[in-house]
C-alpha cells in the first residue's frame, strides 16, 4: 500500500539560513511539525549509525527507519542491526531488491569484480537505488532524514542543511559534524560504534567493496568501491533538473 501525503512548498534559502548555526534536534524537532508522519530517515548501520538513530528518536521515537539490505553485508552488520534495533526500539523497515543476489549474479555476474563505475552503478542501482525509492514511495515520504556529513564526499559538501532530491525534501541534522562531535556524542550516550571500527575501518557497506584505511588513502570513501567512486547513488539528484538546481546553489 502506497500513502499520499501532501509536500509543503518551501524556501530552501530561507531554511538554510535559518539552521546554519541551530543545534541538531533543531532541525529534526522542525521536520518533525512540518511533515509529521510523512518524515521517515535511513541507515545504513554503518560505523557511527548509531549516533543518528539515537539523535533521531530521541525526539521522534516513532520514525520510520528505512534500511536496505543488499544481501551482500558483513554478518557483524546484521549483528549490529539487531542490538541497535532492540536497543532504540526502532521502527525499523527493511527493504531489498526484488531480484536476488543469486538471480543478478546468474544474469549480469558479480558485478563488482568488474571494477569498473558502470558495472557498480548497475548494482547499486539494482540493490540499493530501486528499494529505497520504493520505500519512500510506499511509505509516502515528503522528508527524509539523512546522515550525510559535508566532510565524506566532494558532492556532500554542496548539499545545504535542507535540501529537495526527487521531490522529497532531504533533511540533514549532522552535516557539519566532525569527527570529534561523532566521538563525543557516542561517548555521552554510551553508543557503540560499528564492530569492524576496531578493524580500521572507517566505512562500512558490502563486504566485497568495503576495506580498511591504509596508509596513502586520501580520504576515507577511497575504502569504498575500489576506490573507483564516492557514492552509492542512494544521495545523488535523481533528475536533469535536481542536479542543475544543485550546481547552481553550490556557486
Amino acid at each position: 500500500m502506497t500513502l499520499t501525503l501532501t509536500k509543503p512548498d518551501l524556501n530552501l534559502e530561507t531554511l538554510n539560513e535559518r539552521f546554519a548555526n541551530a543545534q541538531a534536534q533543531d532541525l529534526i524537532t522542525w521536520g518533525n511539525q512540518t511533515f509529521g508522519k510523512g518524515m521517515v530517515m535511513s541507515t545504513s548501520f554503518g560505523i557511527q549509525a548509531a549516533v543518528m538513530l539515537h539523535l533521531v528518536t530521541s525526539v521522534v521515537p516513532d520514525v520510520p527507519v528505512i534500511w536496505i539490505d543488499t544481501g551482500y553485508l558483513p554478518s557483524e552488520t546484521y549483528h549490529f542491526a539487531e542490538e541497535l534495533t532492540q536497543r532504540l526500539k526502532l521502527n525499523l523497515k527493511v527493504y531489498q531488491s526484488p531480484i536476488s543476489p543469486a538471480r543478478m549474479e546468474a544474469l549480469h555476474g558479480k558485478l563488482w569484480e568488474q571494477k569498473d563505475v558502470v558495472s557498480l552503478n548497475r548494482y547499486d542501482q539494482i540493490r540499493k537505488v530501486e528499494p529505497m525509492q520504493r520505500a519512500l514511495k510506499e511509505l509516502g515520504a515528503t522528508a527524509w532524514l539523512a546522515g550525510l556529513r559535508s566532510n565524506q564526499t566532494a558532492h556532500r559538501q554542496s548539499l545545504g542543511f535542507v535540501n529537495l532530491q526527487n521531490n522529497i525534501y532531504k533533511l540533514l541534522p549532522i552535516l557539519r559534524w566532525n569527527s570529534k562531535t561523532i566521538y563525543e556524542y557516542l561517548t555521552q550516550h554510551g553508543l557503540p560504534y560499528h564492530p569492524y571500527f576496531d578493524l580500521g575501518y572507517t566505512s562500512v557497506g558490502d563486504w566485497h567493496s568495503s576495506r580498511p584505511l591504509m596508509a596513502g588513502d586520501e580520504h576515507e570513501r577511497d575504502t569504498r568501491f575500489h576506490g573507483l567512486k564516492q557514492e552509492c547513488g542512494l544521495h545523488l539528484p535523481q533528475t536533469v533538473g535536481e542536479e542543475e538546481s544543485l550546481n547552481s546553489s553550490s556557486l
